[in-house]
């Protein structure tokens, strides 16, 4: 008998082993609160763009570019100037790139009132051969407007129209929308790379202090070091996989649009190397961009089709399908959730929400993924 009650108890306790853990259910209270300050959180990020905009990209850039500070640091370059050599270099790339496509983008500026021209041929043309279906609606309300007045005993009148801006004062004042926007772009790219610069050459000094925050306890810092390893890791991955990607788009869109014919070839090839930057939607603007130019350039909606088509195949193969299946690979999460986390963040912060929303989404799998109380949001976000 006590053998026996002794195979009970063991058998006991290995059940007891392998049940699950559960977790503690959330009340009412704390589901409302946590929603409430998930919304806080989300309207203080879409007031407060300007501010973090630039933060994030700093914080981001200063982690991918962390390995080159510290081979330079491990020949006995100091932290400071090492960090100063990185970010020359890095500006001096970029530099270099726009300096090269110079001649072409002024060759296209040139060529803009030809464009412009030729468009008004092509519209006014079409119009003429097969009018449009607003132009069918607008003269059906006028006669409807004619059949009413008649009705009621009134003289028929054709209303003046209304006095409206020239489609060439339109076209300036977008420039010059787009040109200040441009220049708050560019002041945001020169405080992430100011910011990413303190960071790099302040060393581990930051990470020492938020391994210091997250507590006392051995296992919390070592968690937190963990995560920030991680993090690592991952910004480096995505960016390496970011930078090969485009390199090889715009390489492929330069050669393919320079066998199709299309002037500024490389200036072509930069833009779409650049623009892909941005997830999905720079692949849709690079496509109709370079359609419209050859139409404009060759006058031919079939050689503007099989210039769209190309691209498009280019951005297909290597955008979507070669560049998502690496940073699927080294981020090891599924394609839903980066794809409406991308949106999510495209609806944030606009563009620049759709060029870090993945870099971001890899940062919180890897903060979930060692938070227990995060662990179902790296099960949602995991491959």
């Amino acid at each position: 008998m006590p053998a026996a009650e002794t195979g009970r108890a063991k058998e006991a306790v290995a059940v007891g082993e392998m049940a699950p853990e559960v977790a503690p259910k959330l009340t009412a209270i704390e589901i409302a609160a946590l929603c409430v300050a998930v919304v806080a959180v989300v309207a203080a990020a879409r007031i407060a763009e300007d501010f973090f905009v630039p933060v994030v990209s700093g914080l981001l850039l200063s982690y991918a570019l962390r390995p080159l500070v510290s081979a330079l640091e491990r020949i006995h370059v100091p932290r400071l100037l090492a960090a100063a050599l990185v970010m020359s270099v890095l500006v001096g790339v970029l530099s270099a790139i726009f300096y090269a496509i110079r001649d072409d983008v002024n060759a296209a500026i040139a060529e803009l009132p030809g464009a412009a021209r030729k468009l008004r041929v092509v519209v006014a043309e079409s119009a003429r051969q097969s009018p449009g279906a607003m132009t069918h609606v607008t003269a059906a309300a006028a006669e409807l407007d004619r059949a009413a007045a008649a009705a009621q005993g009134k003289a028929v009148t054709t209303p003046l129209a209304p006095a409206s801006e020239t489609v060439a004062a339109q076209f300036q004042r977008f420039v010059e929308q787009q040109y200040g926007k441009a220049l708050g772009v560019f002041s945001e790219i020169v405080f992430a790379l100011l910011l990413a610069f303190f960071l790099m050459a302040a060393g581990d000094t930051f990470r020492r202090k938020v391994a210091k925050l997250a507590g006392e306890s051995l296992r919390r810092r070592r968690v937190t070091v963990e995560v920030l390893n991680e993090i690592d890791v991952q910004v480096q991955r995505y960016l390496v996989t970011l930078l090969l990607a485009n390199v090889l788009i715009a390489i492929a869109t330069w050669i393919a649009l320079m066998l199709l014919g299309l002037p500024n070839a490389g200036m072509w090839g930069a833009a779409t190397g650049i623009v892909h930057i941005i997830p999905y939607a720079g692949a849709a603007v690079a496509t109709f961009s370079i359609g419209v130019a050859m139409f404009l350039h060759s006058g031919s909606v079939a050689d503007a089709a099989i210039a769209m088509a190309v691209i498009a195949a280019i951005a297909t193969l290597i955008g979507i399908g070669y560049s998502s299946w690496l940073q699927g690979k080294a981020s090891r999460m599924n394609a839903v959730a980066v794809f409406v986390g991308v949106l999510f963040f495209g609806w944030l912060w606009g563009g620049w929400g759709l060029l870090l929303g993945l870099p971001i989404l890899a940062v919180v799998k890897s903060i979930s993924d060692r938070v227990e109380p995060l662990r179902p949001l790296s099960e949602l976000l995991a491959a």
